[in-house]
């Protein structure tokens, strides 16, 4: 954050149960004390920032009680679902009647919002929303599990090389509309219309979400296999997309240093399996580790315990 101060939008996220929540909440926390409008949210279908935070953040940014400058949303995914359905209905039926075709508009509806990607597609859009709005200093983003993440967020990607050839197709068919028609004048093209207009807002998210002075997507792992697995494939693919990575984050340390002198057998052993662990990351990431925050004697919930996960990250608060 000291060589990066420019950053604006920062993701949290890595395999289920790794502590991506807590991490994003601290980092949060750390932004607002420095004095930045900051808003926590959560891309996750499963929310829980309202129980990390104690209060109900969910379906509108809420301010968080005992933080100044510190916003949190849980999006509501049915709320927007519901929005982008009726958002699609009225672009077919607009369609529909432009096409001069006399069929209703539901059925279309139904085949469109049935695909398993659309509650994404959904979550997309509102995340999208909340970045351009830009009614906040810097945007915490609590992520899916890494593979719906990275399927969110290389959402742009996909948009923009779809809504491409939609404007292609769209232009050919207005073409052979106009040489068709018994008129020379030229009818506006409701669909072709939100299509540009769609189409530079992608490009806008996308030119956000890929900028390195402005994004960092943060990976979370603990000291164990299968968590460094993951985010081993999974950072060689945002950097595909062309996120930018930020860095590594290793959660739920163990301090040998803190052991008494009968300490229990499976104890010991979680120390050393870790140790092992430790050093793997420190080869496969060598560079990118960011932080090592400690296991707590409590789970990190509320903000006495976030201060006490953000002090890991950042140092005092």
């Amino acid at each position: 954050m000291d060589e990066h101060r420019t950053l604006k939008y920062l993701f949290f996220g890595g395999k289920g149960g790794v502590g991506k929540t807590a991490m994003a909440g601290a980092a949060a926390l750390w932004l607002a004390s420095q004095g930045r409008r900051t808003l926590l949210a959560s891309t996750n279908p499963v929310h829980s920032l309202s129980g990390l935070l104690d209060q109900s953040v969910f379906g509108a940014p809420t301010s968080v009680k005992g933080m100044d400058h510190l916003w949190a949303y849980e999006i509501d995914t049915k709320d927007t679902i519901e929005r982008s359905k009726k958002d699609i209905r009225d672009k077919i039926q607009w369609f529909l009647k432009f096409a001069d075709i006399s069929v209703k508009a539901d059925d279309f509806v139904e085949s469109a919002t049935m695909n398993p990607a659309f509650e994404e597609s959904a979550m997309f859009e509102n995340m999208v929303d909340l970045m351009l709005k830009d009614e906040y200093d810097v945007y915490v983003f609590d992520t899916a599990p890494t593979a719906n993440a990275r399927r969110l967020l290389g959402m742009s990607k996909v948009y923009s090389l779809w809504v491409d050839k939609m404007l292609r197709s769209r232009e050919e068919a207005r073409t052979l509309r106009e040489m068709l028609s018994f008129t020379k004048k030229k009818e506006e093209d409701p669909l072709l219309s939100y299509l540009l207009q769609f189409r530079e807002r992608m490009a806008q998210a996308r030119q956000r979400l890929t900028d390195s002075e402005k994004t960092a997507f943060f990976f979370v792992t603990l000291p164990e296999a299968l968590p460094i697995a993951v985010i081993t494939r999974f950072i060689g693919w945002f950097h595909d997309f062309g996120i930018p990575v930020g860095g590594v984050v290793v959660n739920m340390l163990l301090d040998r240093q803190a052991l008494g002198e009968n300490s229990p057998e499976f104890v010991l052993n979680r120390i050393k399996m870790q140790e092992d662990y430790m050093k793997t990351i420190w080869e496969k990431f060598d560079g990118s580790v960011r932080a090592l925050v400690p296991l707590f004697d409590q789970e990190v919930r509320g903000m006495a315990m976030l201060r006490r996960a953000a002090e890991a990250l950042f140092g005092p608060v």
